[in-house]
C-alpha cells in the first residue's frame, strides 16, 4: 500500500522558532537561552532546533546591515515582527540562501498570523527585490556597530580602532571551539579541524554539534578557546581539593575533573546544574556537584579556587549576539558590587598557600582589571601571580600589569576569541 506523501516543511518551523527569538530579543529584551530555556524550541527535531537558533543569532548579528539593506523599500517601518520576518529573510538572503525559497518561506508565516496576513505582500515585493541584488551589494554594507551603552566604555578602556577591529571580528560568524578530553591533536585530525596554539581544537562550519564525531562518546566538549584558559593557568593537579565556584554548565569543570583533581562544581541555578550533570556524564568525568550560593558556601580549606564570576558577558557578543539587543548596560553596578564580595569571600576559603583564579567574560576593566587593583588594597599581603599566565599559546603581549586581557580581535585571522580577563590571585599569610 502507497503511503500519503506529506509536503515538504521547507524550513518554516524552524523559521518561525527563529523568528519568535528575534522577536523576544528585540522587543522582550530576553536572552535566547532565556527563552530557549523556557521551552521555545522543545517541539523541533535536533536539525530544526540547531537551524532556529543559527539564523536568529546570524539575523541578530546583521541587524543593522538587514535594517540599511531594507530602508529603500520601506516608505514607513512595519509592525516588529514583520520587520524583523524581513530581516531575517535579507539575512538568509545575505548569506546566499534561495531567494525563492526565502520568499515563499517567509509569506507563508506572515500568512498563518492574523497581525501579519495583510503584510505578506509588503514581504514578498520587498524580500523579491532583494534576492535580485548581487552579492556585492550586501558585501559593500557597513559593519554593523555595538550599541552606544557599550561601545562608549570600550573606546575609552581600549581605544577606537581596537574596537572596530572587534566589530569587525563580531560580524562574522564564529567557528566552533573544542576542548578535548584526550589528545586534542588527535582530536582535530579526527574532526579535520585547526589545533590553536593553547590546545583547543577549532571547526569552521560544523553544522550539528551533537551529530559531530565523538560527541556521544564524551571525547570533547564546547568551549571557546579563550575561555578554557582559565582553567589552564589554575592548573589543578591530581589529588588537589579544587572549588569550581560558579560552575555551570560545565565546560571548566569537565577541564579540572579531567586533571584528576578532587573537584567541587558549586552553582546557584539547579536548573544549570542539570545541564552540567548531563555534561559530566556524557564525558565520563566525576565532580561533586552542590547547588547553592557561592556568598554563602563556607566549606573552607580548598588548595584552589576558580571563580569564574557573574558578569556582563560583553566578550561573548561574536557568539551571544543577542546581548547588544536584550541588554542595555543598566545591570553593570550590581554585578560589579557582586564581583567584589565573591572575590573577598573565595579567598577566606582557600587553605594556607593556595590560589584563586579570578576571570570574567566581559571586556570592561570595571570587571576584570579594576577588580584585581581593588583586591589588592583590600587584603594585605594578597599578590598578582602573573608568572602563573606563562601558558602555551599566551602571547605575552596579551598579558598587562593586572592579568591576562583576551579581546575578540586577537587571533583575528584565525575567527578571533571571546573577550575574557583572568588573574591568578594568592593570599598571603594574613590573608590565609
Amino acid at each position: 500500500m502507497t503511503q500519503p506523501r506529506t509536503a515538504p516543511d521547507d524550513g518554516i518551523a524552524a523559521r518561525r522558532a527563529a523568528l519568535h527569538l528575534v522577536e523576544q530579543a528585540t522587543g522582550g529584551q530576553r536572552l535566547l537561552s532565556e527563552t530557549i530555556g523556557a521551552g521555545a524550541l522543545e517541539r523541533l527535531s535536533p536539525p530544526d532546533r540547531a537551524r532556529a537558533q543559527r539564523l536568529a543569532t546570524a539575523t541578530l548579528r546583521q541587524l543593522p546591515r538587514a535594517d540599511r539593506a531594507l530602508k529603500p523599500y520601506l516608505a514607513k517601518q512595519p509592525p516588529l515582527a514583520v520587520r524583523n520576518a524581513l530581516r531575517l529573510g535579507v539575512v538568509e538572503i545575505m548569506e546566499g540562501a534561495a531567494p525563492h525559497g526565502v520568499v515563499n518561506a517567509m509569506v507563508q508565516i506572515m500568512s498563518r498570523g492574523k497581525r501579519t496576513q495583510s503584510y505578506k505582500g509588503l514581504v514578498n515585493a520587498v524580500l523579491r527585490k532583494l534576492g535580485d541584488q548581487p552579492p556585492e551589494a550586501f558585501a559593500k554594507l557597513p559593519v554593523p556597530k555595538l550599541p552606544n551603552w557599550l561601545r562608549g566604555p570600550l573606546v575609552a578602556a581600549w581605544g577606537r580602532r581596537a574596537v572596530e577591529a572587534m566589530e569587525a571580528v563580531q560580524a562574522e560568524t564564529p567557528p566552533l571551539d573544542l576542548t578535548a578530553k584526550g589528545d586534542p591533536a588527535a582530536l582535530a585530525e579526527a574532526l579535520g579541524g585547526a589545533l590553536l596554539p593553547t590546545g583547543a581544537v577549532r571547526l569552521h562550519d560544523a553544522g550539528q554539534v551533537s551529530a559531530l564525531p565523538g560527541f556521544e562518546a564524551g571525547e570533547w566538549w564546547v568551549q571557546d578557546a579563550a575561555a578554557a584558559l582559565a582553567a589552564r593557568v589554575l592548573d589543578a593537579r591530581p589529588g588537589e581539593r579544587v572549588l569550581d565556584m560558579c560552575a555551570a554548565p560545565g565546560g571548566k569543570t569537565m577541564q579540572l575533573a579531567a586533571t584528576g583533581a578532587e573537584v567541587t562544581a558549586l552553582d546557584l541555578s539547579e536548573t544549570r546544574l542539570g545541564r552540567l550533570r548531563e555534561n559530566l556524564d556524557r564525558t565520563g568525568l566525576v565532580a561533586r556537584v552542590v547547588q547553592g550560593d557561592a556568598l554563602e558556601f563556607d566549606e573552607a580549606g580548598y588548595d584552589a579556587i576558580l571563580l569564574d564570576a557573574p558578569c556582563s558577558a560583553t566578550g561573548t557578543i561574536r557568539r551571544h549576539s543577542d546581548l547588544p539587543h536584550a541588554k542595555d548596560g543598566a545591570e553593570f553596578g550590581a554585578l560589579i558590587e557582586l564581583q567584589a564580595e565573591m572575590i573577598d569571600h573565595a579567598l577566606g576559603l582557600l587553605k594556607p598557600g593556595g590560589r584563586l583564579v579570578f576571570c570574567t567574560c566581559s571586556l570592561l576593566p570595571d570587571e576584570g582589571e579594576v577588580q584585581v587593583e581593588e583586591a589588592l588594597e583590600r587584603h594585605a599581603g594578597l599578590q598578582n601571580d602573573l608568572a602563573a599566565l606563562e601558558r602555551p599559546g599566551i602571547e605575552p603581549g596579551w598579558i598587562g600589569a593586572e592579568g591576562l586581557r583576551l579581546r575578540p580581535d586577537y587571533w583575528a585571522e584565525r575567527g578571533g576569541m571571546d573577550g575574557f580577563f583572568i588573574a591568578c590571585l594568592r593570599p598571603g599569610a594574613r590573608d590565609g
